[in-house]
């Protein structure tokens, strides 16, 4: 039986419940939970919890994250990604901007910001999730939501070709934050629809790219029982909590008082 945090590496096509699936038939148990889905199209580090270890998973998940995205100005879509149908198109050029206009504009999304999360996605309202409703073309007032963006910067030059710009940003923020959604916002405040063309979670709840396996590495790990050695304690997942160190000298002068009553 396994006990510890694993950070996997999650390949697009795979949706976080398949790799929670796929790992219980590895690994031969039901004790496993993600800590924070990723889209299907979306790949990275999904840390998984699993046996003892997931009763810290809620304190993984509020670690907060980090991406590298590709943001597509020039064309929007229904899933505010690429994997969406086209909404609007309006032709972008090199006139329009530049790398510096973007690095500014970047700063102000910094800090506490709202969104509107996407309707295809996971969020209920009325007790029903949001793609429940985009599936049945059905319109539902999304409520907006306050999300932390700690860091947010530009990571490539500008591209501009075929009536797009695409640059690549990374950002550090806290959970519930839809990375599709800011790229969007990004053009409405350049006056251009947008969208999220690619997407890569490269940390999360204090993990990074390297730390992570695949499927077919943990499977093979597993095979030569020697996977645990790859597992993170439970007590990593608990490092994001405040903690206060206590000298001995203070623990027997509480002791000593206490017996004293």
């Amino acid at each position: 039986m396994y006990n510890g945090i694993l950070p996997v590496y999650k390949e697009r096509g795979l949706t976080s419940h398949d790799v929670v699936f796929k790992l219980r038939k590895i690994l031969k148990t039901k004790k496993i939970g993600h800590t924070g889905t990723l889209d299907p199209e979306v790949a990275g580090v999904l840390p998984v919890c699993i046996g003892n270890a997931t009763r810290v998973s809620d304190y993984v998940m509020d670690m907060g994250k980090a991406y590298e995205a590709t943001v597509s100005i020039g064309r929007s879509t229904t899933t505010e990604d690429q994997t969406g149908d086209t909404l609007e198109m309006k032709g972008v050029h090199s006139a329009n901007f530049n790398n510096d206009d973007i690095d500014r504009l970047l700063e102000s999304f910094k800090g506490i910001i709202e969104q509107i999360p996407p309707m295809y996605s996971s969020v209920k309202v009325n007790g029903k999730k949001l793609y429940e409703y985009a599936r049945n073309n059905e319109t539902v007032e999304r409520p907006k939501r306050k999300v932390n963006i700690k860091d947010i910067g530009r990571i490539s030059e500008l591209d501009f070709k075929e009536n797009e710009c695409h640059f690549k940003i990374r950002v550090i923020c806290g959970k519930g934050t839809y990375i599709r959604t800011l790229a969007t916002d990004i053009g409405v405040k350049l006056g251009f629809p947008a969208h999220m063309s690619k997407l890569t979670r490269i940390e999360s709840g204090g993990f990074v790219l390297k730390d992570s396996l695949t499927l077919e590495q943990i499977k093979e790990l597993h095979e030569q029982d020697s996977l645990q050695n790859k597992l993170f304690p439970l007590e990593y997942g608990l490092k994001g909590l405040p903690s206060i160190k206590i000298k001995d000298s203070h623990i027997k002068k509480t002791y000593f008082k206490w017996a004293e009553i």
